[in-house]
């Protein structure tokens, strides 16, 4: 007898919207940046920027090493590189928002910790925002991206509780 289900086969246990909760943290996995990332961002950004890829230049104008691009930074806070969308499932209609600041530059060899919290639940009719907090510190503890993310979600159907 087959009784595997694929859409039974889940990550996680999962919540709909209401069963979601302000402060609530979720970890993504951290990652050491390389001068391959820098290699392989320029190519998908088109970002021509010397800062990112000539050392001299870096040298010259009293950077360490080359420095990571700041949509590069900003993109290992992907709530897909972590459990969020495994806890939502297919509730999730889009990502709607974001904005960030970029407090301290990121170089090549430097981990990066990222997190999203929770800050706020706005339920609609229908639907419901989620809005978090997105940070990533460095293996030194330094703040170095602080910013915001919203989520669009159904409210209705096999995803929620």
């Amino acid at each position: 007898m087959n009784d595997f289900q694929p859409r039974a086969h889940q990550l996680l246990p999962l919540r709909g919207f209401d069963r979601l909760t302000v402060g609530e943290t979720f970890a993504i996995p951290s990652r050491t940046i390389t001068e391959a990332n820098f290699l392989a961002f320029q190519s998908v950004s088109l970002d021509n920027h010397p800062i990112h890829y000539d050392v001299e230049y870096c040298r010259r104008t009293g950077r360490k090493g080359l420095l990571a691009h700041g949509l590069q930074v900003l993109s290992f806070s992907a709530a897909g590189a972590g459990l969020f969308p495994h806890v939502i499932g297919d509730a999730l209609i889009g990502f709607i928002e974001v904005s960030a600041k970029f407090l301290a530059p990121v170089y090549a060899g430097d981990t990066l910790y990222p997190r999203l919290t929770i800050t706020e639940l706005v339920r609609q009719t229908t639907t419901g925002i989620v809005r978090m907090r997105a940070s990533i510190h460095n293996q030194d503890g330094v703040l170095v991206l602080d910013g915001t993310h919203a989520y669009l979600l159904r409210l209705d159907g096999p995803h929620a509780p």
